[in-house]
């Protein structure tokens, strides 16, 4: 028996989506028969990103660290689509530094778009799910929010409160046949990796027992899996795509 991931008929709400991780689950959902809004800061590169990716995708503009703009995200999705199924938060920023050197503004910056913003647009998009009684959330954090990192813990704060997150909303919603799971990627050949020395990229291979870099369609896989009635029974977790690093 061949099972095949079909999405026909429900609508996905990818935040971060015109690059990257986020491009890749926006594509692969599309593939899978989703209608996929695509949400970045310029709404003239989300437009060119949906049209690429065709299929009755369209382009959306927000601010994830506003929550007046991502409150408009969400009511905009669900006015031009009739709903939203599947909402996948994964955009986010990063601000590096070692602990005492962080800035307040830095820490806020960071926590208010990698957490605040996840949360606002559940919040948002779980009362048309709930509603229709099904629905995927489904929130991409780190291994970081895992096992902390130096010179990250802003960031390794703010996936490790979206997995609290994640858990909370699994328990509450559960009830109205809605899903909330995490992924957390490992290290994943993007564009900041691509710009890492080679001795910096062999180094980081050595940690990882399949012996290369994820891919960003790696964790697209994972992200349909995980939308699909294939997980039906599977919430409140923390699916770890880091070719068993950690």
């Amino acid at each position: 028996m061949t099972l095949q991931i079909d999405l026909t008929g429900r609508n996905a709400l990818v935040t971060g989506s015109t690059r990257g991780i986020g491009r890749a689950i926006a594509g692969t959902l599309t593939d899978c028969g989703a209608r996929v809004a695509i949400v970045g800061r310029d709404l003239e590169r989300s437009q060119a990103v949906a049209a690429e990716v065709g299929r009755g995708a369209q382009g959306f503009a927000a601010d994830v660290s506003d929550v007046a703009s991502v409150v408009k995200l969400v009511a905009d999705v669900e006015a031009a689509f009739g709903g939203v199924d599947i909402l996948v938060n994964n955009a986010g920023l990063t601000r590096d530094n070692l602990m005492m050197r962080i800035k307040d503004d830095d820490w806020d910056a960071v926590i208010d778009a990698n957490l605040r913003g996840a949360f606002v647009a559940i919040r948002a998009a779980t009362r048309g799910m709930m509603k229709r009684r099904w629905g995927r959330v489904i929130n991409i954090t780190s291994i970081v929010g895992i096992t902390g990192n130096k010179g990250q813990a802003n960031y390794a704060a703010s996936k490790a409160g979206l997995i609290g997150l994640t858990k909370s909303v699994a328990k509450e919603l559960g009830s109205r046949n809605i899903l909330a799971n995490a992924i957390a990627p490992g290290f994943i050949d993007t564009d900041m990796t691509a710009a890492m020395t080679p001795e910096a990229r062999a180094a980081m291979t050595a940690q990882i027992p399949l012996e290369r870099l994820g891919t960003p369609a790696d964790v697209a896989g994972a992200v349909a899996f995980l939308a699909s009635d294939l997980a039906a029974y599977i919430t409140g977790q923390v699916l770890v795509v880091d070719g068993g690093m950690i």
